[in-house]
């Protein structure tokens, strides 16, 4: 088996696809894992059980974020003699896997593309001039990454962004047994995921003020400015209960049995082909999804006919939708029935441990080209 130093220094420690699902379906392996992340920067416990090292956390302008890079960079070169893989998950972390590289063939390099950074560019608060001149440097430097490190992607419409095939890892989640679960009870309706308003927070906290016979569990990290918009509205609002950060773990076992789960993303670049992993986590917890026609997540949405697509913003329409589920129970059973069953035959069971061999693969062969 192999010793594979896993880094992150942009996402939460707790990430479901980096810790939940891509640590685990290694360590179900065999493999000997090390995960070095911002452990004390996002006020998380190291987990039991992995040999673990604390990072800075990259923030903020590039010039703020040079201090969590170079530490990674540190780590890596005291780290290489000891690991046959790394695997990053950040753009920022291409310089430490350069280090990595400086080693010869051991270890691996390895970038786990899941995000579409120049896309991302369209949503900084840059000058517009800048925007297009920036988001082709970055990808030139994805380019140019191809050429020295392994790549694995998480979506099938990022490989347009590249010259070669790479692995694909989809964006799968766990399918637990037993279901699906009824909306039996109050009514009550879920979002897990990052919170900020191109994400629809501001849509999260009309749409609770418009149906206030329907709970509103909302569970994810916010940025300082709409965790405050969040906690006013908590404070103002007797149906609106905003967690802030849950692990995972407990996150998901709050999914059985909601009216439907929310993801109201807006018209960005950045949406368009990614599927919202929290749209897969609703089905898979045979929960209905009540979503934004971004392509990729109607294509989701009513391909497997697990929930309803409303437009850009349409709070009102979503209240509809929220209100017909509510009575017409029998529809929600329908949908979320569909949802578990096309959910269940997708199952990060068997693409993580495709993911974990080929992780072994790479590193019985100790090459880093591509």
């Amino acid at each position: 088996m192999a010793r594979i130093l896993v880094m992150t220094i942009a996402h939460p420690p707790a990430d479901a696809r980096i810790f939940h699902r891509e640590i685990a379906a290694l360590r179900d392996y065999g493999h000997e894992v090390t995960y070095a992340a911002p452990f004390v920067a996002f006020g998380q416990e190291p987990p039991v059980g992995v040999r673990t090292v604390d990072l800075p956390r990259s923030s903020g302008s590039p010039l703020k974020r040079l201090p969590a890079m170079a530490a990674a960079v540190r780590l890596v070169r005291r780290e290489r003699r000891s690991q046959d893989v790394v695997l990053v998950h950040d753009p920022e972390l291409l310089p430490a896997l350069a280090a990595a590289r400086l080693g010869g063939r051991r270890p691996v390099p390895v970038w786990d593309v899941h995000e579409d950074v120049p896309a991302q560019v369209a949503m900084l608060p840059l000058p517009r001039p800048l925007k297009a001149p920036i988001a082709a440097l970055i990808h030139a430097a994805e380019l140019i990454a191809e050429r020295s490190f392994r790549l694995l992607v998480a979506e099938s419409a990022y490989l347009e962004r590249f010259r070669r095939p790479h692995p694909f890892v989809p964006n799968s989640v766990r399918v637990p047994p037993g279901g699906p679960w009824p909306a039996d009870g109050p009514a009550r309706v879920v979002y897990l995921g990052s919170l900020t308003w191109p994400r629809g927070a501001a849509e999260l906290i009309a749409l609770a003020r418009l149906v206030p016979e329907i709970r509103f569990e909302i569970m994810g990290n916010a940025k300082t400015d709409v965790a405050e918009a969040l906690r006013a509205a908590e404070a103002e609002l007797p149906n609106l209960d905003y967690q802030g950060f849950v692990p995972n773990d407990v996150a998901l076992a709050r999914l059985p049995g909601a009216l439907a789960g929310l993801s109201l993303l807006h018209d960005e670049p950045n949406y368009a082909h990614s599927e919202p992993t929290k749209v897969m986590e609703y089905m898979a917890h045979a929960v209905p999804s009540l979503t934004t026609p971004n392509p990729a997540s109607r294509a989701l949405v009513e391909r497997a006919d697990a929930g309803a697509v409303v437009g850009f913003g349409d709070v009102d329409a979503a209240a509809v939708v929220l209100r017909r589920w509510d009575a017409d129970r029998a529809e929600r059973e329908r949908l979320a029935a569909r949802a578990y069953a096309v959910a269940s035959a997708h199952d990060w069971t068997v693409d993580g441990r495709a993911f974990a061999a080929t992780l072994q693969d790479w590193a019985d062969g100790g090459s880093a080209d591509g």
